[in-house]
């Protein structure tokens, strides 16, 4: 899960945030905020995504 943010946020290329959801899911994460956030196709994801932050150990 880590390695899969470290890559989006070092090639700044989110294509795999729904991917991310579903590894957090996967560890037991059941914050709808986070997940809804991930899987939002409409929401341009950037380096420094409060998400992709967290997950990273950067917030």
């Amino acid at each position: 899960m880590s390695a899969l943010a470290r890559q989006m946020y070092e090639s700044h290329d989110f294509s795999a945030m729904p991917i991310l959801a579903d590894a957090l899911q996967d560890a037991g994460c059941n914050a709808e905020a986070i997940l809804n956030h991930c899987r939002d196709v409409g929401t341009p994801h950037v380096r420094g995504c409060w998400v992709v932050d967290l997950v990273l150990g950067k917030v």
